[in-house]
């Protein structure tokens, strides 16, 4: 018979290693990020808000400040082809593990498109990667408009779509700076528009790591990776860890065999946990948090049922898997929450979970509409309640 870890246990553990049952203080935005691996950062306003909802004393001026001064954390295309803010000390793990990967796809799509327009695709993109590159060193830094002017190939056009609506024309500008930057080559730099803007300038990796990423052995950077979500989010399935990397089966089952773990059993369902990690946590005190679309915790499984009710996930997630704002009480979603046009966070709870927890549900959305300070926050995958409550 497999040991055994509750739905219970893995909500306290939850709550407590996710620092949601005790938002942390005394801590840097790195160390913070370090805690959850790494930060979903499709919404750039995701990335101060998950921030926000775990900590005590830091604000936007801070996490900025790590971001694109002390660079103690860098964005980056990682796993799934998905955007994350991760901690620089891990950046070459998550580049050899996941975005090595993500960019050889990129590369190898964009050269059989680029074929119908340039001759020798490859080598043609190749010298327009080196010259991007090359000109960001001269230039330290430079938005993607300017450098659309200062090199022309990257005004080149592919036809979209033909034949439908959201179709026609489009400049490779981005495609090429996505390709580049899943390389490890260059780096978002500071947004324009505050903390919630999106249009960033684009710098050499080197303004964050001196030297460029080091090299790592795929395997080994993969075991890595697995190694820190196992220690963070585990106990967890296959199928969690294969969704939350975007590896295939065998990859993952591969770099799985260099970690001891242990199979346990997750009422009915067999999981995986570190074997030094097998004693239970103590049960924190009650506790709520409002946490942003794409927060690292509900985005951290596949399987969700043992956090939210069934019948409660279409109103918070998408079609493809991506939640929206949520309310949690003590290691379960009980609502949702969305921003109106004044800038008040409101939200709206599933359940009941009694008066005092309520009461606090209340409170700290009044803080979190304090510390968002008028700044307007609209996530880029929409759902179903946070768009009724922002109405």
């Amino acid at each position: 018979m497999l040991p055994r870890i509750t739905t219970q246990q893995r909500r306290a553990r939850l709550g407590v290693r996710h620092h949601l049952a005790q938002p942390a203080s005394g801590i840097t935005p790195a160390e913070l990020v370090d805690d959850l691996v790494v930060l979903h950062a499709t919404d750039p306003a995701s990335v101060y808000l998950s921030i926000a909802a775990r900590s005590t004393d830091l604000g936007a001026e801070q996490l900025s400040e790590a971001l694109y001064d002390d660079r103690t954390l860098i964005r980056m295309l990682g796993m799934r082809r998905t955007m994350f803010v991760v901690p620089t000390p891990l950046a070459p793990i998550v580049q050899h593990s996941s975005s090595d990967a993500v960019a050889a796809r990129l590369r190898r799509v964009l050269v059989k498109e680029l074929a119908a327009v340039v001759d020798d695709p490859g080598t043609f993109l190749a010298d327009l990667e080196q010259a991007v590159v090359d000109r960001l060193r001269e230039l330290g830094g430079a938005t993607a408009l300017a450098l659309s002017k200062a090199e022309p190939r990257l005004r080149t056009k592919l036809v979209i779509a033909e034949g439908k609506a959201y179709g026609g024309p489009t400049a490779i500008n981005s495609r090429v700076l996505n390709l580049i930057s899943s390389q490890g080559r260059i780096v978002r730099g500071r947004p324009a528009g505050g903390w919630a803007g999106s249009h960033y300038q684009w710098a050499p990796v080197e303004k964050w790591v001196p030297d460029g990423l080091p090299g790592i052995d795929v395997e080994q950077a993969r075991a890595a990776l697995v190694h820190r979500w196992l220690e963070r989010f585990g106990p967890g399935t296959l199928a969690d860890i294969v969704w939350w990397t975007g590896w295939n089966i065998g990859d993952t089952r591969q770099a799985l065999a260099g970690i001891d773990t242990v199979s346990v059993d997750l009422d009915g369902d067999v999981g995986l946990v570190l074997a030094t990690d097998t004693e239970p946590v103590p049960e924190p005190a009650p506790w709520i948090a409002l946490l942003p679309a794409l927060d690292p915790t509900p985005m951290g499984w596949s399987g969700r049922d043992w956090y939210i009710e069934p019948e409660h996930r279409k109103l918070l997630f998408d079609r493809t898997g991506n939640i929206g704002p949520s309310v949690w009480c003590d290691g379960r979603i009980v609502g949702g929450w969305g921003q109106r046009a004044d800038g008040v966070v409101v939200w709206r709870l599933f359940t009941d979970i009694g008066s005092a927890q309520a009461a606090k549900v209340a409170a700290e959305a009044t803080r979190l509409t304090e510390w968002i300070d008028g700044v307007t926050v609209i996530p880029k995958f929409r759902t179903p309640l946070e768009r009724e409550l922002s109405a």
